[in-house]
């Protein structure tokens, strides 16, 4: 096999086998912008008339095809071996297998969350010697902001981890890369605060505010001179980090999605304290953090210790609520219900509105392991009328948006799905709570989408914008995503990006993160497919591994992306590609019995078969998909699964 290597970071090289090509063997720019093109690629192939519109695209065709033969013979009598691009048809491709390209691993670093990795194949951004290069500069871009956000995640994973120092040298790197961001030049104050480093965190607001007068003529924003004001206020040598110091940084760990991280944390703030009020909050910290890693032994110890301490009503509630969180995950259903019940009532008298919050979601939850979630959902509904959570409704009707599902794909349930959401919403109404009403309204909608009744599905879920609209910002996304999924079925490609346009400024800010995110890339893949532009597709799916790394995933939320992404990805001949999100269509499938899901892996599988040339098979997973998918009753995705079909199957 061919060893082919191509670097694209910080300057372009060519290495076949032990063999570098001279730098000055690409002294014909076009030969080289073959390759790199080549190398950009999804799957490494191009049509012959992407590159010439890339390449020469004010000359008429026969003019750039005439070019084109020109710059692959050049290319190809560089690389010595013809065989290293490849003419198939109307395609130009690189060689299937052998072939190593910086760019390519850097996103197969980013999908497996190799910050490391991904961070240093960066270098210097995408190719400097073609900065002028249209063709190269949405690449660059995409890259260049794509890099920025893995470092920003990686950075914010260390602060949460307590690793001050190597989260200050990665906020660096971000500074450097953009030395005008107020915004990193205050994260790196703060770090280099926490971390006893002040007279540099000085110097650094001296460095952001000197740039700042000299390029844009302002000062720096309020918060970042309240900032120094701070520090300047302590000029006393700096400790290690205290009890609350470490109990924020486990906070921060638990909001990342590092529990493990949290746990270490905590136990860092219970060697450092001395208060047995703060010591009894860190032990109920510490048991969640545990819990969240389904180790109940381990959170029972501190559960205990927490309640020798004395709590107040209110802590109580909070213990009582993770005792049913316990009790459910050993299995202890029964329990787990009373529990949660009993954390309710005490956060009501209490509590504030993130304990009635937690323990509705506590509720929530068991009532769906024991399968009475609709049940349960109606007696929450009952219950929150005159409660005010605040923004904390949109986290409990979102949590129960995902849970709401598993009606929608769940094989024992699907059927009457329209049937108890309007039950639920008569229920909402009599009891005068809208946020319920908001949430019915959308599983209405949902359950009519399903079905392809468009119309009465767009009123539905218009009606459940308009409900969740007063929360402002930090509301609901679903609905939202809905319609654009929706708009897109329907063609209707402008409404589908104002609606995705709306959901996103929700998903900047809701505490349920990783579900919007993950629903929001989903939706976008599809609105990306439906106007005809798989590369947009492989963005989404690429979005979507960003954003679970920085909030956590939800399988459920993201299914869509997997059919439509793994097509995408099978379009532009990304076998591997296709086949990752085929296993984790398998994956969800294998969760719960649904025609739905089930429907969606034989339709990636299909996918698959496509990018490995078989036809045939092909053919025999998108018939199964359609087939499932009517059992299901989405009309709709039948419909474009029997699309697939070529007509190779053997009768």
């Amino acid at each position: 096999m061919i060893d082919f290597r191509i670097d694209l970071f910080g300057g372009f090289r060519v290495r076949v086998g032990d063999r570098l090509i001279a730098p000055e063997a690409w002294s014909q720019r076009k030969p080289a912008a073959l390759v790199k093109l080549l190398a950009l690629a999804p799957g490494h192939r191009l049509r012959r008339e992407q590159v010439m519109d890339a390449l020469w695209p004010d000359l008429d065709q026969r003019a750039a095809a005439a070019n084109l033969r020109k710059a692959l013979h050049s290319a190809r009598r560089n690389l010595a071996e013809d065989k290293l691009i490849l003419a198939v048809g109307d395609l130009l491709c690189l060689p299937p297998e052998g072939v190593r390209v910086d760019v390519a691993a850097y996103w197969s670093a980013r999908r497996t969350r190799d910050y490391d990795e991904a961070i240093e194949l960066y270098r210097d951004g995408l190719l400097p010697e073609d900065v002028y290069e249209d063709w190269a500069a949405a690449p660059r871009e995409e890259l260049r902001l794509d890099w920025l956000a893995a470092v920003e995640e990686y950075a914010g994973l260390l602060e949460s981890r307590g690793d001050l120092n190597e989260a200050a040298r990665k906020v660096q790197r971000l500074v450097a890369e953009d030395p005008l961001r107020e915004s990193a030049h205050a994260w790196l104050m703060r770090l280099y605060t926490l971390a006893g480093r002040r007279d540099e965190a000085r110097r650094q607001y001296s460095k952001i505010n000197e740039l700042l007068d000299i390029e844009l003529g302002v000062e720096p924003q309020p918060e970042t001179q309240r900032q120094y004001a701070e520090i300047g206020a302590d000029q006393a040598p700096d400790p290690a980090l205290t009890t609350d110091l470490w109990e924020k940084v486990g906070d921060l760990r638990v909001q990342s999605g590092d529990p493990a991280g949290a746990v270490k944390a905590f136990g860092q703030a219970l060697t450092d304290s001395a208060d047995l009020k703060v010591t009894g909050r860190i032990h109920r910290k510490a048991a969640g953090a545990w819990l969240m890693q389904h180790v109940p032994d381990e959170a029972e110890s501190h559960l205990d210790a927490a309640e020798r301490h004395t709590p107040d009503a209110a802590e109580l509630g909070r213990l009582t609520c993770l005792r049913a969180n316990l009790a459910w995950e050993r299995g202890d259903l029964a329990t787990a219900h009373l529990l949660a019940e009993k954390a309710h009532a005490i956060a009501l008298a209490d509590g504030d509105s993130a304990d009635v919050a937690a323990a509705l979601e506590a509720l929530a939850f068991v009532s769906h392991v024991q399968g009475n979630w609709r049940p349960g959902l109606h007696a929450q509904i009952e219950g929150l009328a005159g409660v005010a959570l605040g923004v904390r409704v949109a986290r409990l009707c979102d949590f129960n948006h995902c849970l709401g599902q598993y009606q929608l794909y769940g094989d024992a349930f699907s059927g009457d799905v329209e049937d108890y959401a309007r039950q639920t919403l008569t229920l909402a109404e009599r009891a005068d709570a809208i946020p319920a009403q908001a949430f019915a309204w959308c599983l209405l909608g949902e359950s009519l989408l399903l079905g392809a009744q468009w119309d009465e599905a767009e009123a539905c879920l218009e009606r459940s914008c308009e409900l969740y609209a007063p929360l402002g910002s930090r509301s609901v996304a679903l609905p939202w995503l809905r319609r654009a999924e929706l708009a897109a079925c329907l063609g209707a490609h402008d409404e589908a990006t104002a609606h995705l346009k709306r959901a996103r400024a929700i998903a900047m800010v809701t505490p349920m993160a990783r579900h919007a995110w993950a629903r929001l890339h989903a939706t976008a893949a599809l609105a990306a497919m439906e106007r005809g532009n798989p590369d947009d597709v492989i963005r989404s799916v690429r979005a979507t591994q960003n954003a679970a790394a920085r909030h956590g995933d939800c399988a459920t939320c993201s299914a869509l992306l997997n059919p439509v992404g793994a097509q995408a990805f099978a379009l532009v001949g990304d076998r591997e590609g296709a086949y990752t999100l085929m296993k984790a269509a398998t994956r969800l499938a294998g969760s719960f019995e649904s025609s739905g899901w089930n429907a969606m892996a034989e339709s990636a599988a299909g996918s698959v078969a496509l990018a490995d040339g078989d036809h045939a098979e092909a053919d025999d997973h998108f018939h199964k998909a359609a087939g499932l998918y009517e059992r299901a009753g989405h009309a709709f995705w039948a419909e474009k699964a029997r699309g697939n079909v070529q007509g190779t199957r053997a009768p």
